[in-house]
């Protein structure tokens, strides 16, 4: 018999080879992308400036790093852009050479890979279920102790859309720098935070030293192909180091021109904010009605659950919703996170209802068998 495939993100290919649904049929819950779509604006904006990809691009990115700080509320100088956040975090785990290292999970796999090819030790800090994904400071910062040189944190985090906020984040930084730790804290999704001021730690940038925050425009921009990630640190050594490392012209000149008008497109930041809220409060609500499934506190653009119903798995969950053409994340994948959970992210409010009644309807129906 044929094994069923593990899913992540957006393998809408490999669904659609295992299925036999046409891609294009399916609604993809599972990505976390802004449901809005590529702004208009940035649209039209680079379909008149293509000719510019016959030049190369500025070897430092001054625009683009200026229009970052502007967002960002940060020092240009502090800023480095590349291919996605995810060439970032390759570059810091190869600059760092960290000999022991602490992953709150559970959590995107990447950076279980990335620290894997540069040897050294790696150890997990769980979120306990039981505590709604939410991290004990006091119990945390006891573990930096071990001896470890190097924390990554995604905040919010992926998969349990939980989050610490800016003060927690202080108190753990100063507790890393006391034992020589440097953390990394990937913010991909906090731009989708209800307040994003209370979680981000863009701020803690120039207090700390021993900090890089990683952003990019894959989610929030709806963007993933664009392929432009940005990172902030105060620590200029740190920096110097990573770049040595980096190839030249690591995001091409249309990357960098639509990174500058994606992060002055006041009116597509505050239409994605309006849409994530209200449907972030709606889903929560009324899920939290449904019998048979227990929901989290959401912060990102994603809500997880856990199924509850005995004899129901993440896995019928996932095909049943597959065949009604929506693609939820069956997170049976995730490392640290044992039990029936599915997460998916936030789309337009007429899919969301989809969802929300075959989810409801899955549920009747097993509780009625």
């Amino acid at each position: 018999m044929k094994t069923k495939p593990k899913f992540h993100g957006s393998d809408l290919e490999a669904v659609e080879a295992y299925y036999h649904i046409p891609k294009e049929e399916i609604v993809c819950f599972s990505a976390n992308v802004n449901p809005l779509g590529l702004s208009e604006n940035v649209k039209k904006e680079l379909a008149a400036h293509l000719d510019i990809l016959s030049t190369y691009p500025d070897r430092e990115y001054t625009s683009l790093r200026k229009a970052i700080a502007g967002y960002c509320q940060v020092d240009p100088a502090h800023i480095v852009v590349g291919n996605g956040s995810t060439e970032l975090i390759s570059l810091l785990i190869q600059t760092r050479k960290a000999r022991k290292a602490l992953i709150v999970g559970p959590t995107y796999s990447e950076y279980e890979r990335e620290l894997s090819l540069v040897g050294g030790t790696l150890t997990y800090y769980h979120l306990r279920e039981e505590d709604l994904f939410r991290m004990d400071i006091t119990d945390f910062i006891s573990v930096l102790s071990d001896g470890y040189d190097l924390v990554i944190l995604c905040n919010p985090n992926n998969p349990t859309s939980s989050a610490l906020t800016t003060e927690e984040i202080s108190q753990i930084l100063d507790a890393c720098k006391k034992t020589g730790c440097f953390m990394m804290i990937d913010e991909t999704y906090a731009e989708f935070a209800p307040d994003i001021q209370a979680v981000t730690a863009m701020s803690l940038t120039g207090i700390y030293d021993n900090l890089m925050v990683l952003r990019g425009v894959s989610k929030f921009f709806a963007a993933p192909g664009l392929r432009l990630g940005y990172g902030v640190t105060s620590s200029a050594q740190f920096l110097s180091s990573l770049k040595l490392l980096q190839n030249p012209w690591s995001l091409n000149s249309l990357g960098a021109f639509a990174g500058e008008r994606m992060l002055k497109d006041t009116d597509y930041i505050q239409r994605t904010r309006n849409l994530i809220q209200t449907e972030r409060t709606r889903l929560v609500k009324e899920l939290s009605d449904f019998e048979g499934i227990k929901v989290y506190p959401a912060y990102a653009n994603f809500v997880l659950i856990r199924i509850l119903k005995p004899g129901l798995n993440s896995s019928q969950v996932f095909d049943y919703l597959i065949e009604k053409r929506m693609m939820i994340r069956d997170c049976s994948s995730f490392q640290c996170l044992d039990g029936e959970y599915i997460r998916f992210c936030i789309m337009l409010p007429d899919d969301n209802t989809r969802l929300l009644n075959a989810l409801g309807e899955l549920l009747k129906r097993h509780r009625a068998v």
